[in-house]
This record gives C-alpha cells, sequence and structure tokens, in this order.
C-alpha cells in the first residue's frame, strides 16, 4: 500500500547524546529511515518553491514531478 508522508524539513535534525550526536532524516528521503543518510542534498540541488508539492520517484534519487501544493 502506498502513502504519502509531508516533509517539509530540508535537512535532518540533530539528536545530541552525551558522546555523540545522531541526525534523525527531516526530508523523508533517506534509505536508512529514521537515521539521516545524506540524500537531503538532493532538496538543495533545485530551488524549491513556496506553494510546490516535490514528488521523488520510488528510489528517491530524483524528482517525478512538481505539482501545487494545495
Amino acid at each position: 500500500m502506498a502513502r504519502m508522508v509531508r516533509h517539509e524539513q530540508l535537512g535532518p535534525y540533530e539528536i545530541k547524546p552525551q558522546e555523540k550526536s545522531a541526525w534523525v532524516c527531516g526530508c523523508g528521503l533517506s534509505k536508512n529511515l529514521p537515521l539521516c543518510d545524506g540524500s537531503h542534498k538532493l532538496c538543495r540541488t533545485h530551488e524549491a518553491e513556496p506553494g510546490k508539492l516535490y514528488i521523488y520517484d520510488r528510489e528517491r534519487k530524483a524528482i517525478a514531478r512538481v505539482e501545487n501544493d494545495g
């Protein structure tokens, strides 16, 4: 079953434990959810426009299409 989950963050969230930080995915593109794998760099390769919905391919490697959000 497919489902759409809205992610509006363009990078990861930092969680600071006592010794070493962990990074939680905020963009939804990581293949290692819930942890960040650096896939958010794809979010920054284009100018994201306010009011647009970016739909990625199944592999989460490229934008499949852009629609108006709303």
